[in-house]
């Protein structure tokens, strides 16, 4: 939405005073009644109207006061304006809107009206705002609209338009400066003919349409273009290399998941990106999921220094990354992920002491993670995985205390004359690896629990980013608070990533204990270690009284030990835990530990209930072999004994209880299997035994 809705607020802003000096101009003149037929025939066509927003409407003859109506021209008797934005109303637009001829703005946005756009509101001569977005309206625009000389906002986005998109939108109205045409089903080219001329067009968004064709050069007529959006369509053809250098006011360039190539056969990225050179203002700039060819320019660090967010992810650029990167030192949001880019990561990319956001997950890359990278201390996310990184992880990643997801997931390196492929990190030192991450510092933790610095939640990196570089929710992880200074953190309170929210280390090849503090870090939500070498038992005190975390996987490593029922273990499935042949415990799925099939929870007993069970077992011990069943008794008395102790504490819980009825009947199977029906128990597995 902050996509949309940040040129809206800029022409409702900046050009409220060319619409009063349309509102005072003198149309021909027309009956006032028929002004108030034309609402009327409006009113007849609405099938519903839930929130009530017409219900003044008729019943009084002076239409000016009706809910939505705005009256001017001569006496003041004139519709002007007629806003009913966001009402909720059902039915049809009646052609009759056409006679109101002394109309200057038309906002029937954010409604459910169905239907066609009458063509007749082309005869709206005054008008210069029409705003029909988020409705269900269908079929073609009409042509007609492009009659309307005055027109200067035209937004028709978020309907089920099909067809083309009118030429004389382009040719005749010479007045538009903002014209949203975006997600629709519209299909064709762009109409934008050579001989055309938009020459005060400012914003332009077609995206999420089924256009075609190539990007029509005569863009480069509307010369003071500051945003373009044709993202998600099906656009083909090089990228032009003499259009947007003739557009030295733009500003956001989206052209992501087109059909789009780079120069000499889908080989050569340098000329579209020379060409952007004179677009000193550009700040955000998407290529994303073209399928791009060719390697990232060695001048790409030139590009305007206002540059925020650079998106190339989903393409087949390869070549190493340049080191001339580092020169877009104002970049927040890096995403080079999913292409084909060897070679090892410049660690000069710690010059762009702004960023937030790097993704360079899914490609070639090898050598070491640069310790630079922990120098960049505003960054919230990193995505290093689908590479081949080896060698640790670097100590300086300790200094990110803005990081909340960290993904160095399947990283590995293939060597041919090696059995054994080395991967991220080296095993052989993984133990402190993996400790700094959550290297415990309580003036880090009690500055993180104040309400004003708890970590938002961190959705996942979404395909269309808004214009201002936050997300939808308005918070941008790593993101400092706007007009507040940037300030290093006290090299004292540093000492740990205690905001991760997110933390995928699965696929590698760390080995020893996993640390107590990592599943001890205040904000961790998602913890993935499958598919290593991790051994010894489970941090389960950590995680036992963990208040975060919601998903862990743990599985495929040589973990041992027990698993209780207890806290984020209780609610993971099985298959968080498989692959680990030395676990057991109380999770479903897993084996039951075999020191608690022989013996079982102690919990003491008041002096009257121990006199209790101590009588029945000597009356039944008496006998000279005492069978299965026999002790199975003496258990279920002192069970039900011990759920009536009078402290809470004492009383075991449900779960408890349902273990110990469950691996009562697991022992009277087997020495029933074993004995032909259970002839005798040892009294020394009983819960009062000692």
């Amino acid at each position: 939405m902050a996509k949309l809705l940040i040129p809206i607020i800029i022409f409702h802003v900046g050009l409220v005073p060319i619409a009063i000096a349309a509102a005072v101009a003198a149309p021909p003149a027309v009956p006032v009644d028929d002004d108030r037929a034309a609402l009327l025939a409006f009113l007849s066509n609405v099938s519903a109207d839930p929130g009530g927003a017409l219900a003044d409407w008729g019943r009084s003859p002076g239409f000016c006061n009706w809910t939505g109506v705005m009256c001017g021209g001569p006496g003041r008797r004139r519709v002007t304006q007629l806003v009913l934005s966001g009402k909720g109303i059902r039915g049809v637009i009646s052609p009759a809107l056409g006679r109101l001829s002394f109309v200057t703005v038309l906002d029937l946005s954010g409604n459910a009206l169905a239907g066609a756009i009458p063509p007749e509101l082309g005869a709206l001569s005054m008008l210069t705002q029409l705003s029909l977005t988020n409705n269900l309206l269908e079929g073609e625009i009409p042509a007609s609209l492009g009659l309307l000389q005055k027109l200067y906002y035209l937004d028709l986005s978020g309907n089920r338009f099909s067809g083309g998109i009118p030429q004389t939108l382009f040719c005749n109205c010479s007045a538009l400066q903002y014209l949203d045409l975006a997600n629709n089903s519209l299909a064709g080219d762009i109409p934008y003919a050579d001989e055309c001329r938009a020459p005060n067009l400012r914003f332009l968004l077609l995206w999420s349409n089924d256009l075609s064709g190539v990007i029509p050069p005569a863009l480069a007529n509307s010369s003071i273009l500051e945003w373009i959006d044709f993202e998600s369509n099906y656009l083909a053809g090089e990228l032009p290399s003499q259009v947007f250098d003739r557009l030295p006011r733009l500003q956001f360039l989206y052209l992501s998941y087109n059909n789009l190539s780079s120069h000499g056969g889908n080989t050569d990225l340098d000329p579209f990106f020379n060409s952007l050179r004179n677009c000193t203002r550009l700040q955000e700039l998407e290529l994303a999921g073209n399928d791009l060819g060719g390697r990232l320019p060695p001048f790409i660090g030139s590009l305007p220094r206002g540059l925020r967010q650079l998106h190339l992810e989903d393409n087949a650029i390869s070549g190493p990354i340049p080191a001339n990167i580092s020169g877009l030192v104002n970049l927040t949001y890096l995403n080079l992920s999913n292409n084909l880019l060897n070679g090892s990561i410049p660690p000069a990319v710690s010059r762009m002491q702004r960023l937030e956001r790097l993704y360079l997950s899914n490609n070639l890359l090898t050598g070491e993670i640069p310790r630079s990278i922990g120098e960049i201390l505003h960054l919230g996310l990193v995505d290093l995985s689908g590479n081949r990184l080896a060698g640790p992880i670097p100590d300086t990643f300790s200094n990110l205390t803005q990081l909340r997801r960290l993904m160095l997931h399947h990283n590995r390196s293939h060597r041919r004359h090696s059995a054994e492929p080395r991967r991220l990190p080296q095993p052989g030192n993984p133990g402190p690896l993996v400790q700094w991450i959550a290297r415990p510092d309580p003036t880090v933790r009690r500055s993180l629990e104040q309400p004003e610095a708890v970590p938002q939640p961190l959705e996942q990196p979404p395909g269309r980013a808004a214009p201002s570089g936050a997300q939808q929710d308005g918070h941008d992880p790593g993101a400092r608070p706007v007009g507040e200074p940037a300030r290093r953190p006290d090299p004292v309170a540093a000492r740990s990533c205690v905001a991760l929210e997110y933390l995928n280390l699965s696929r590698n090849a760390l080995r020893g204990a996993l640390p107590a503090s990592v599943a001890a870090l205040p904000f961790l939500r998602v913890l993935d270690v499958s598919r290593n070498a991790l051994s010894g038992p489970l941090p389960v005190a950590s995680l036992q009284v963990s208040t975060s975390l919601r998903e862990a996987n743990f599985s495929y490593n040589n973990f041992s030990g027990a698993v209780p029922n207890a806290g984020v273990l209780a609610n993971l499935s099985a298959s968080a835990f498989e692959g680990n042949p030395g676990l057991c415990g109380y999770v479903s799925g897993i084996a039951v530990c075999e020191s608690e099939r022989g013996r079982r929870r102690r919990r003491p007993l008041v002096p009257a209930a121990i006199g209790i069970v101590a009588a029945v077992s000597l009356m039944l011990c008496a006998r000279e072999l005492p069978t299965a069943a026999d002790m199975a008794v003496v258990e279920l008395i002192e069970l039900g004994l011990v759920c009536t102790q009078y402290s809470p504490a004492l009383r075991p819980t449900m779960a408890d209880v349902c273990h110990e009825i469950t691996l009562l009947k697991e022992d009277l199977s087997r020495h029933s299997a074993d004995d032909g029906g259970g002839r005798s128990i040892s009294t020394k597995d009983s819960l009062f035994s000692n």
